[in-house]
Parts: structure tokens; C-alpha cells; sequence
């Protein structure tokens, strides 16, 4: 089992994906941007985000930039690839979870946001909201469940303007979406997730509402719920093997209930080394699968939670390294 993180291997791997994706990967490009955050991201928890040079740091920024569709109404927002043509805008249209994925790249490149249509975004997020108070992904028809409704509060919280949520509306949609055990699903009505009660759980956090919406029997459930939910490393629902993302998806809910000190983090962080790959880089779902970039990502923030002094502090609720969070706030003071 390996003993200590290897840092330089997963940056290289990043920074491979940056350049060119193997073809087994073909599928994703249709999702670009997500695999842009998971390596940008990456990076930056790795704190070799200065590895990229200033060229590629703003070729980057420019490349998200496209991705921006502005004055569309109820369509704006990030799509998620240029794969998109420009010349047909009927299949142009803003995804809640690429804008939040934009929106946070950006602020990790150290771009200032200045060109991010503002108004345009919260109107696109608006005209997502259910009358039920959760999201879809896009206006044009599209499932919705508490992913999308966490995507929308940090959209919020970095843009910093809440009018595009019908917050009472949403509160509630998460009230109901909590399972007979105590945590939450994606929905009303279906199972507790560590996905789902991660989503649940930050979206309150971020609208500042966490401790005056539940009672303390309901976070008192949620908090014994989460920490059931480990074996060695944290699986994402009862009966489940352990998997690397949910290091961070339960993790991180457990540092926000400001209970993360009762989990064993000796076990966990042996349980993430066994799932690493030291000779190429990368993380795996589980110990001897091939990695992949989201688990790649998680694994290294899950590992960011438990204290790993190589790498750089995370801001649990918005998913992003607290020098990013920090960058947002100057940003802010001068809005």
C-alpha cells in the first residue's frame, strides 16, 4: 500500500489532460469543461497550479469565455463544450452546472470575471427554478433534482446576487427531500445519498440557513447518518463499498455539520492511498481500478479535508481551494 501522496504523478496527470484525452475518454467531450475543472482544480489543490505557464492560464480563460452564451433570455448561461457550433443557436443554451463549473474555473485562473454577463446568468437560473423550488439543468427540458439546485446557490454566492432563487422555495424542496433515516435524496420520496445530502446540506450552508431550518433532532439524525457511512474510507449509501469521491461528498458535509473530528481520519486517508496510482497519477474509484479525472479530483479533496499538508485548504461548500474563495472575495469588494 503506498505510504505517501504522489503529488508530482497526479499533477502530470492533469496536466495531460489538459493536452489531449485518451480515447477511451471520447464520450466526455461533450462535457469539456467539466474535465477543464477537475485538472484547473486539480492543480490548484496539488498547489502546482504555477506549473501552467501565464500563456496557457489565459488561454484558458478565453477558451471558457466561449463558452459563454450572453443575451439569450432564458438561455443564457455556459454551455459545456465548443463542440456547439456558433452558427446554431436553437442548440445553444446555458447548463446550471457548467455555469457553476465556468464561473469557478475562472476564479481559480485568477480571472476577475469581468466579462461574465451577470445579468444574463441569474436570468437563465431563474427561468430554471420548478414551482416545486428545485432546478433543471436547462430551460429547455431536463431532469432536476438537488444537483442542480446546489449549481444554482453557488452561482449565487459568486456572483452575489440571490434574485434568481425563490429561496422559501427551495428550502422547502430540500425540507421534503429528506429520507425516513435523516439525510437527504435527490428528490422527494427517494433514497438518502451522500451526493444528494452533500448537495442538500451546502446549498443551506450557502444561503446561510443550515442551523435555522432544521431542528436539532433532523441535524442530529444527518450527523449520525454521515458518519455511518464509513468503513475505511465513505460509501454513498447503506450496503455500498467504499469509494474514493465520497471522501469528499461525505467529508465535506461532516466538516460543514462541524462534526468532521468524529470520523477516523487514519483510516480514511489509507483507504484514498490504496485507491492512487503511483506510477501514472490519477485516482481510482476503488483500489486496482483504472483512474479517472473526477475521481482523481475528489480523492485529492477528500485528502485536502483530512488535513494533507501538501496540499491547499478547501472551501468545503463551494468545492473549491480557499485561495480561490479568497480571490472571489477581493473580487467582490470592488463590484
Amino acid at each position: 500500500m503506498p505510504s505517501q501522496l504522489a503529488t508530482k504523478k497526479h499533477a502530470k496527470y492533469f496536466q495531460r489532460l489538459l493536452r489531449i484525452m485518451p480515447n477511451c475518454s471520447a464520450e466526455f467531450d461533450c462535457s469539456r469543461l467539466a474535465v477543464a475543472f477537475f485538472a484547473i482544480s486539480g492543480l490548484d489543490i496539488l498547489n502546482c497550479l504555477n506549473d501552467l505557464s501565464e500563456e496557457t492560464k489565459l488561454e484558458a480563460i478565453n477558451w471558457i469565455y466561449r463558452l459563454q452564451i450572453t443575451g439569450a433570455g432564458p438561455r443564457s448561461g455556459f454551455q459545456p463544450s465548443t463542440t456547439i457550433p456558433k452558427d446554431a443557436p436553437k442548440y445553444q443554451c446555458g447548463h446550471l452546472a457548467m455555469t457553476y463549473i465556468g464561473l469557478v474555473t475562472l476564479l481559480i485562473l485568477g480571472d476577475d470575471l469581468s466579462r461574465v454577463d451577470k445579468k444574463s446568468i441569474i436570468e437563465g437560473m431563474r427561468a430554471c427554478q420548478n414551482p416545486d423550488g428545485s432546478f433543471t439543468a436547462i430551460i429547455t427540458g431536463c431532469e432536476s433534482d438537488m444537483r442542480f439546485l446546489y449549481c444554482a446557490c453557488c452561482i449565487s454566492i459568486i456572483l452575489n446576487d440571490w434574485s434568481g432563487i425563490d429561496k422559501t422555495k427551495a428550502i422547502d424542496y430540500i425540507l421534503k427531500s429528506i429520507s425516513y433515516d435523516g439525510a437527504m435524496g435527490q428528490g422527494p420520496g427517494l433514497e438518502s445519498h451522500g451526493g444528494s445530502t452533500y448537495c442538500a446540506v451546502a446549498s443551506l450552508f450557502l444561503m446561510n440557513e443550515l442551523h435555522n431550518v432544521l431542528t436539532n433532532d433532523q441535524l442530529n439524525r444527518l450527523k449520525r447518518w454521515c458518519l455511518m457511512r464509513q468503513d475505511s474510507g465513505f460509501h454513498g449509501r447503506p450496503g455500498k463499498p467504499s469509494d474514493t469521491c465520497y471522501s469528499f461528498w461525505v467529508g465535506a458535509t461532516l466538516q460543514m455539520l462541524d462534526i468532521n473530528k468524529l470520523s477516523d481520519p487514519d483510516k480514511n486517508k489509507a483507504f484514498l492511498l490504496e485507491t492512487q496510482d503511483s506510477i501514472v497519477g490519477g485516482f481510482g474509484k476503488f483500489a486496482d481500478c483504472l483512474p479517472d479525472p473526477l475521481h482523481t479530483y475528489l480523492g485529492l479533496c477528500g485528502l485536502s479535508l483530512l488535513g494533507e499538508t501538501d496540499l491547499c485548504i478547501m472551501n468545503a461548500a463551494l468545492n473549491i481551494s480557499d485561495r480561490a474563495y479568497k480571490h472571489l472575495l477581493k473580487i467582490q469588494e470592488v463590484w
